[in-house]
């Protein structure tokens, strides 16, 4: 089951962002850039920006999220958003046993598409502890010959084991991850990602994501998701057809 929890972000994001853009246009000094920033000019400045589109002074937010319950697939394409930071178990280091899994909703309403697919699960549980049991025990009898201690035997042998017997792990494999990414690049995440067109597993994340970053920072993040919110759909002909659904489901008149 999807779980995130935004477990850090920079302090007082909205007015850091507010100061970023009091640098750009006015003369304020390093004494005085914090000053009179109250939550009325702070939110002013910040309107300001997404009004015009100077995106840049977002980018002194970050926010970190731990995630875990999602799938391999997933991981995939959240990374291919290049300007963020990710850490991610390792199936190198950690061994799947009995691994958990996420089942596609469209798998799980359809009894026999449900009944194939945890098939599949059990058979790939089977295959790579199966794997793993083989190539650990010629992997150990090589080190012991070797003249290796038997602990460290069994250490090496088994991260050497489950190193290759993850090639017949599914991208149902759930994993964990650590995202942590400025408000620039969450704005274009969210664009991207909350859009009908997004695959539905990371577009639940990104709603769930998007969710807590408005709890900490409302104003940052009101204008925040799908294209279509406030603005043409970006998605040309393979558009949903369903914008003004959009913007009634995010609450946009």
């Amino acid at each position: 089951m999807l779980k995130v929890k935004l477990i850090a972000h920079t302090p007082d994001p909205e007015r850091i962002i507010a100061a970023a853009a009091r640098f750009c246009y006015s003369p304020a000094t390093t004494d005085t850039i914090m000053e009179k920033l109250t939550d009325d000019a702070t939110g002013k400045f910040i309107d300001m920006l997404m009004e015009i589109g100077h995106e840049s002074p977002i980018e002194h937010a970050s926010f970190t999220f731990a995630i875990e319950g999602v799938s391999r697939s997933l991981l995939a394409q959240i990374t291919r958003h290049r300007i963020a930071s990710f850490s991610v178990q390792s199936q190198r280091y950690v061994k799947e046993n009995h691994f958990s899994f996420v089942t596609p909703p469209e798998i799980e309403k359809d009894e026999k598409a449900k009944e194939i697919f945890l098939k599949a699960m059990e058979d790939d549980m089977n295959k790579y502890e199966e794997l793993s049991a083989i190539l650990f025990e010629r992997h150990y009898q090589e080190m012991i010959a070797e003249g290796m201690d038997e602990k460290k035997a069994k250490g090496a042998a088994e991260k050497k084991a489950i190193e290759d017997a993850r090639y017949v792990l599914p991208n149902a494999c759930e994993t964990k991850i650590m995202m942590t990414m400025n408000t620039r690049s969450l704005y274009n995440f969210f664009k991207l990602r909350a859009c009908n067109r997004a695959q539905w597993e990371i577009r639940e994340l990104a709603f769930e994501m998007l969710k807590q970053c408005k709890e900490v920072a409302p104003v940052l993040f009101s204008k925040a998701g799908p294209a279509c919110l406030y603005g043409p759909c970006s998605e040309g002909k393979m558009t949903c057809g369903k914008a003004k659904e959009v913007r009634e489901k995010f609450g946009v008149k």
